[in-house]
């Protein structure tokens, strides 16, 4: 189940929080709970045990961790067990066959795949709960001491399959304090953010993502050089919409539900440097990296040599959670030399050369992108070709005339217009509220009437 379904808005949503928002406070994270049980297990049902096995081996980890508190052998092992269960789960679901493919490949061994399929969203639940352990076990949180309220922040269905990462810190409070948590102001804001996010995923990046979808069909060595500019121009505008759409309903929801989630996204191709895009793009996996992995490798304490190797642990690291094939992990270097490029001497003068900084970072951009979506590398190689030396191939114009308008409401909507829409007419309704009925109505008749509604973030 997605959230850009008619099912989710009409019937899933529509349940839920009439019942969430009718029962007595003591039981709305019980409710929580229930919904977001339901919700995985929709079409997942068989990994139901493995969440339920991640919430309880995390609650009793931590209260472990808290019980021993001063004995640090002790709370090392309660860590240990968390660490185990985590990074374990992800690596047999997410990355056991790769390891055993090429396995098979390098040393002709015949292994046999298991061909798991990968769970909804482990990607980030993995990463969520391990971190409540590890703030645990460095004293930053208490260990929560109610099991349905630590079920409630694991299992919270709003964020549950594709971010954003929420930390126990960011929820503590209402998780616990239930007065105050549920308003007027906040249903409102979340209403609005849950539209908006719908017409980001909806009218936008189902629209131009039909384009990169023809192209793929078409096979990437057939395009001539404009009509491959166009398809990942038209990707990058797919994977921006598409996840922060979701992030923002995502968001939406949470406010609707009386919590305040981190914000995911905030203008990435308006940047000037591919160190800014990576503080303005999916932030709180950045964050998640930089916290856990980034600063306790020693961060930039220990001298430029070591910073540098410390980025690209973290690099390496960032292209591998992504997924289990090896132009993730080239993907992941690539923006490790780009960004140990920009650190090292490129910063300082792209600060000063504000058009060719954002010229070189949304060709750099581009490029990443071409890599993040192409797993055979031959084809990968093949396409950057394509892009860069001015080939034959397919023309662009059919494509163009056909997506012109999509594309151009894309780059639009990619600017700081969309802020200043919000920041100057989110308390009018004269203008809000017709603004977001027609978004709204839209996106409900694009979903009736077409099969195509891709969410790109399930694949990690």
């Amino acid at each position: 189940m997605i959230f850009s379904n008619i099912f989710f808005i009409f019937r899933f949503l529509t349940v839920v929080l009439i019942i969430y928002y009718r029962v007595p406070y003591k039981y709305k994270n019980g409710v929580i709970t229930l919904a977001s049980l339901i919700f995985y297990s929709w079409g997942e049902v068989k990994y139901f045990p493995i969440m339920i096995a991640s919430t309880v081996v995390d609650f009793f980890s931590s209260q472990y961790i808290e019980k021993h508190r001063g004995d640090r052998k002790k709370m090392k092992r309660g860590l240990a067990c968390s660490a185990l269960f985590n990074l374990g789960s992800l690596f047999f679901f997410k990355y056991a066959d790769f390891f055993i493919l090429n396995a098979n490949n390098f040393f002709g061994l015949n292994i046999p795949l298991l061909n798991i399929p990968l769970p909804l969203g482990i990607s980030f639940y993995t990463f969520q709960t391990f971190s409540y352990t590890i703030d645990v076990y460095r004293g930053d949180v208490e260990a929560e001491k109610n099991i349905i309220n630590f079920s409630a922040f694991v299992t919270m269905f709003p964020q549950l399959i594709a971010g954003p990462i929420v930390l126990y810190s960011d929820v503590q409070k209402k998780l616990n304090t239930h007065e105050g948590r549920i308003t007027l102001e906040g249903i409102n804001e979340g209403i609005k953010l849950f539209i908006f996010g719908l017409g980001k995923k909806v009218l936008i990046a189902n629209n131009v993502g039909a384009l990169w979808t023809d192209i793929e069909a078409m096979g990437f060595g057939a395009v001539s050089t404009p009509l491959a500019w166009l398809g990942i121009i038209a990707y990058s505008l797919q994977i921006y919409f598409d996840f922060s759409g979701y992030s923002l309903m995502a968001i939406g929801l949470g406010h609707m539900l009386g919590f305040d989630f981190p914000m995911n996204f905030n203008l990435p191709y308006i940047s000037k440097s591919i160190t800014e895009f990576w503080r303005r793009w999916h932030i709180t996996l950045s964050s998640w990296f930089r916290d856990y992995v980034y600063i306790p490798l020693g961060g930039n304490r220990k001298g430029l040599k070591r910073q540098i190797l410390n980025m690209l642990v973290v690099w390496f690291l960032t292209g591998f959670w992504h997924g289990a094939d090896w132009n993730f992990m080239l993907w992941g270097l690539y923006y490790f030399a780009l960004l140990a490029m920009e650190k090292i001497f490129l910063l300082d003068w792209l600060k000063k050369h504000p058009v060719p900084a954002r010229i070189y970072t949304l060709l750099a951009i581009a490029v990443g992108w071409a890599i993040f979506y192409i797993t055979d590398l031959g084809a990968l190689g093949g396409f950057i070709v394509k892009m860069f030396s001015f080939s034959g191939g397919i023309s662009a114009g059919y494509y163009l005339r056909n997506y012109f308008a999509s594309i151009l409401i894309g780059v639009l909507c990619s600017t700081t217009l969309t802020t200043k829409f919000w920041d100057k007419y989110k308390n009018n309704n004269l203008v809000m509220i017709p603004v977001l009925t027609g978004i709204f109505l839209l996106s409900i008749a694009y979903l009736v009437d077409s099969t195509y509604n891709p969410f790109i973030y399930f694949r990690f």
